[in-house]
């Protein structure tokens, strides 16, 4: 039993990439020696300006795009053959719209932030 060997392939962690955070960062590309391709960083008047505004946006459309479909369908209570659908496509396509701009305006960082997942504050146990 002491010749067998050990079950993680033959060779400790130790020897094949370090500690386990290391191994994890490294496979996951998302280290502090690597760039996040994800984020657009701008000056920080830049991100504030684009925050407010995409927002801004998003809301407005999303609810335009509830009240396009509340007429369209008349508060849910016409029968599928009488509703309007291209008013329904465009109340549809509102809350898309508004739902990919802000799902885009996330992207945006200020030049300094981080992510609050990457930081290492606080100790990894839930318990």
């Amino acid at each position: 039993m002491a010749d067998d060997p050990p079950r993680s392939g033959g060779v400790p962690s130790e020897q094949v990439g370090g500690s386990r955070s290391e191994q994890s960062d490294a496979s996951t590309g998302d280290g502090p020696d690597t760039t996040d391709d994800r984020y657009v960083v701008v000056p920080t008047h830049v991100y504030k300006r684009v925050t407010v505004f995409s927002t801004l946006f998003a809301v407005v459309t999303v609810v335009v795009g509830f009240l396009l479909l509340d007429s369209a369908t008349d508060r849910a209570t016409r029968d599928l053959s009488q509703v309007d659908p291209l008013v329904a496509l465009a109340g549809l396509g509102c809350i898309a719209l508004g739902a990919v701009t802000y799902a885009f305006s996330t992207r945006f960082r200020a030049e300094g932030m981080g992510n609050a997942k990457d930081e290492s504050d606080e100790s990894s146990n839930n318990g």
